[in-house]
């Protein structure tokens, strides 16, 4: 294993992760981890065969990538399956038992914040101690101060013991040592989501920040958002080794796949992740930021499962005659469809005929702004069930949520009880305010089974429409807020007034 801070960004592979492998001695009683200490080498001396008193883990299993400078990389994984043990490894704090890492700049790492922090000493020189760990001088670090004790926000806190803070206090005072000693390699645990909400932006814009400053980032997170909103290529890692590797909004659906997954059929579903895996290419790693997004490119063989949509159509002629107002039409166009709409596993109910259609019942996936339509599907159970809640959701081409409905969020809007056989016919409706675009909707249905609250069914990606161009809009991103602008000029002491509106 190895450690180079010569090769800053900019100069090929900041991360690179070769046939690691992590093996941990589990014993079954105290007892046992004195007899194997000598029983197996008396059992040699007199000629017998030495028995083993303990049990091999392996926490990682040969696992290998490549990271480049610039790049953003997100791993994802159920609990227990070696992520954070692999971050260990990858900052040095651990060693592996076999394979080589070899990490090209400074790092600094964002695992367990403030674990080595002395709760007797004062924040601030805790800070000072923490930058010593990290390799931080301690002349850099004078001057370093000022922006991290502002970073942190804890006033006249920062000259008082630590062992005096609060929970919120002591994360924000780790986070903030660990993020601003500009590092080439950011390699961040679960740690995105520390302090209230004003706080934990500044932390994402700060890692925005070092991504675009060029510098590398590699994390952990179970927030499936954080993955798809940050990252160029994302891991799923499962028991120990990495199964899939791709394009962050492919390895998101497949991971959700696998943890909703029962356990009588998670190892079905894992096999056909690491199949699909098989099929996919991963690009030669870029020194360049701005080339980290084609890493992930896969084969034609992988675009079923990785949907791409076709361009629109303008000529279409398969138009449904529902005319607005102003004598634009919405409609359904065949071609703009889900390649291959990802179904979870189904646990006691099936949903079927999902589909958008006007407020007249004429079926659409070419939206106008502004207008209001239906998302609706069908149910059927296999089970019965109470506490039911039906959902949809509405996600941008990158997988970003945009916005959705999810009934379980209030007792009023919860079904109470369903039988096995019934069939519930849902109807959302909703108004499209996203803007010009092509989105995603998916949807699913929860309820509990015994005492077991569970999500019973989903469809990601189960229906793709447009929002259609508007004339004359001022709005930008990716949502309509009904802005308006009014500018007043003065002229000769006469006001001159004009106004804009979506």
């Amino acid at each position: 294993m190895s450690f180079d801070s010569a090769g800053a960004r900019g100069s090929g592979i900041a991360i690179s992760v070769r046939e690691v492998s992590k093996h941990y001695v589990m014993f079954e009683r105290p007892e046992d981890r004195f007899k194997q200490m000598f029983v197996p080498r008396l059992e040699r001396l007199i000629g017998r065969s030495p028995r083993r008193y303990f049990r091999d883990f392996a926490a990682l299993s040969g696992i290998s990538f490549d990271i480049g400078h610039g790049q953003t990389v997100g791993i994802v994984g159920r609990n227990g399956s070696g992520k954070s043990t692999l971050l260990q490894i990858i900052c040095g704090t651990l060693q592996p038992t076999s394979g080589t890492v070899e990490v090209n700049g400074r790092i600094a790492a964002l695992l367990e914040l403030g674990a080595g922090f002395n709760p007797e000493f004062t924040g601030r020189e805790n800070v000072f101690l923490n930058a010593s760990i990290l390799g931080v001088p301690y002349k850099e670090m004078e001057w370093r101060f000022d922006d991290i004790a502002r970073f942190a926000d804890i006033g006249p806190f920062i000259d008082q013991p630590v062992k005096t803070y609060s929970s919120g206090m002591y994360v924000r005072l780790a986070f903030a040592t660990a993020i601003n000693v500009d590092p080439d390699i950011l390699v961040v645990d679960e740690a995105l989501a520390v302090g209230d909400e004003a706080f934990q932006r500044k932390c994402f814009a700060r890692i925005e920040d070092i991504k675009d400053k060029g510098g590398t980032i590699l994390f952990v997170s179970h927030g499936t958002q954080a993955i798809v909103q940050l990252c160029t290529r994302a891991i799923l890692i499962d028991g120990g080794e990495k199964i899939l590797e791709g394009s962050p909004k492919m390895v998101v659906s497949q991971y959700q796949r696998l943890a909703n997954a029962s356990s009588s059929s998670a190892a079905e579903i894992r096999a056909a992740i690491v199949a699909l895996n098989a099929n996919i290419k991963v690009g030669p790693v870029s020194s360049e930021a701005g080339d980290s997004k084609r890493d992930a490119g896969q084969r034609p063989s992988a675009e079923s499962i990785a949907p791409k949509i076709e361009t629109y159509n303008a000529g279409v002629k398969d138009r449904i005659n529902s005319q607005s107002e102003d004598g634009l039409a919405d409609y359904f166009d065949a071609n703009l469809v889900s390649k291959s709409p990802l179904v979870l596993e189904r646990r006691g109910a099936t949903i079927n005929d999902v589909r958008i259609t006007t407020l007249n019942g004429h079926r659409a996936n070419i939206l106008r702004l502004g207008k209001r339509y239906l998302m609706q599907y069908s149910v059927d159970f296999d089970e019965e069930a109470t506490d039911l809640g039906f959902s949809m959701w509405m996600k941008s081409l990158d997988g970003v949520l945009i916005a959705g409905v999810q009934s379980n969020g209030s007792p009023s809007y919860r079904m109470r009880q369903v039988e096995k056989g019934d069939t519930i016919n849902i109807s959302i409706e909703f108004t499209c305010l996203a803007l010009p675009g092509i989105y995603f909707f998916n949807c699913g249905v929860s309820g509990t089974i015994g005492a077991e609250q569970i999500e019973m069914h989903r469809i990601i990606d189960a229906v793709t429409a447009r929002t259609a161009q508007e004339a004359d809009l001022i709005a930008t991103g990716k949502i309509d807020l009904g802005s308006s602008i009014r500018m007043t000029r003065t002229k000769r002491g006469e006001p001159i007034v004009r106004s804009y509106k979506n």
